[in-house]
């Protein structure tokens, strides 16, 4: 049945589904991996696709940006459409000095300067984590796909601002090692917890927050994500 914000029937998303925050990235990755691929949403511009991928159901769909936005679209695909995990394909800010540009980060877990978490359960800082056989399957893919020197696993953060960050926050949160910034994967995690789903990040690295002598151009933000891509596939398979 549809959703204010999805026009898909029950059936028509996969039990796995990728999501980036562009709905023309979801395309364009639906192109990449689909077989047979279909659309099935296209409320709001945020397209939905489902197809095969080595003869596995599979779906992509974008989230938009920012944390209300994926709370949204993942709620729905977790409690109307019977989806069972949802891995976030995307790009991030580097923040540790361990992390380069194009470099790919499997986020175990998302700090977050957003009330969404805050208010879930009263009186506790809400602790949002990935899935661990995800966050697995994910880091084995890596290694044998030869990215061992290139390739992070550790936490995150999940900033509700993209151009205001207080003074110092950045360096503080490096020391304590943080390894990049983003915008959805808190809320990911918890929408998951909620809905006794499964939910994972895995993110390219696209610019670093200090040192921007390498950040990728918009062009390259778009192209450059097949090593993360392949990572996220093959956790949502696993």
């Amino acid at each position: 049945m549809a959703t204010p914000h999805i026009n898909a029937e029950p059936g028509d998303f996969a039990p796995a589904v990728l999501t980036p925050g562009d709905p023309l990235r979801a395309r364009r990755i639906a192109e990449a991996v689909l077989d047979d691929a279909r659309q099935v949403n296209d409320v709001r511009g945020m397209l939905g696709f489902t197809g095969t991928h080595g003869g596995r159901p599979l779906s992509v769909m974008g989230s938009g940006m920012g944390q209300p936005s994926l709370t949204i679209y993942a709620t729905e695909l977790f409690d109307r459409f019977g989806v069972e995990r949802i891995i976030r394909v995307g790009t991030a800010g580097g923040i540790s000095p361990d992390v380069a540009v194009g470099d790919v980060v499997i986020a175990t877990g998302a700090h977050t300067d957003s009330a969404m978490n805050r208010l879930r359960v009263p009186g506790v800082d809400f602790c949002a984590v990935a899935d661990f056989h995800l966050a697995a399957a994910a880091w084995r893919a890596g290694v044998e796909a030869g990215l061992a020197g290139r390739l992070h696993a550790g936490p995150i953060i999940s900033r509700d601002h993209f151009y205001f960050t207080p003074q110092g926050q950045t360096e503080a949160l490096a020391r304590y090692g943080t390894l990049c910034v983003e915008m959805e994967a808190a809320a990911l995690y918890a929408v998951a917890a909620e809905y006794g789903g499964r939910a994972l990040a895995v993110l390219t690295v696209s610019d670093h927050l200090l040192d921007h002598s390498r950040d990728m151009s918009a062009a390259e933000r778009e192209t450059r994500f097949a090593d993360s891509l392949r990572l996220a596939v093959a956790a949502a398979l696993s």
